[in-house]
C-alpha cells in the first residue's frame, strides 16, 4: 500500500511538471504581448521602404551584427553578434499608410528573449541617426 501511494505521489509530480511547462511555452511571462510590441516598435515618418531596410542594415552592422538574411521584399532582416554571448535579432519593417514604416525588433540572447526596453531604445535611436544621415547626405 505504501508503494502505491509513492508511485501515485511521483506520478502526480510529473504531471503537474508537464502542465507548467506547457503554460509556461505558451504563455508569455510577466509582460503582456502589447506591452513587449510597445517597446519593440517605433514608426518612421518616410514611405520609403527601401531606404528603412538599408538603415536597418547599416545601424545593425554599425552595432556588431553579422546579416543573416534580408529579404527586401519582405521586409525582414536577421542577424547575429557573437560577443560573451550570442545575440540574434530580427527586425521587421511594413508600411502603415503612404508616409510612415512600422520596425518592430526582435531579441534573444542565446535561448532567452531580450526584454529590457532600454537595448530596443538603443537599437531605435541609432537607427534614427542612420536614417536621418541617409535623407541629408541623398
Amino acid at each position: 500500500m505504501k508503494s502505491l501511494a509513492i508511485l501515485i505521489l511521483a506520478t502526480t509530480s510529473l504531471l503537474a511538471g508537464c502542465v507548467t511547462t506547457n503554460q509556461r511555452i505558451l504563455d508569455s511571462g510577466s509582460e503582456t504581448q502589447v506591452q513587449k510590441r510597445n517597446y519593440q516598435t517605433r514608426f518612421f515618418d518616410t514611405g520609403d521602404k527601401e531606404r528603412v531596410l538599408r538603415a536597418t542594415i547599416s545601424t545593425l552592422q554599425d552595432l556588431g551584427f553579422v546579416i543573416d538574411r534580408a529579404d527586401m521584399k519582405l521586409g525582414v532582416i536577421s542577424g547575429t553578434k557573437m560577443d560573451l554571448h550570442t545575440i540574434k535579432v530580427t527586425v521587421n519593417v511594413r508600411p502603415q499608410g503612404g508616409d510612415r514604416m512600422q520596425v518592430r525588433a526582435n531579441g534573444q540572447i542565446n535561448v532567452s528573449p531580450i526584454e529590457d526596453p532600454a537595448h530596443y531604445q538603443d537599437f531605435f535611436n541609432s537607427m534614427e541617426k542612420s536614417l536621418f544621415l541617409a535623407a541629408h547626405t541623398e
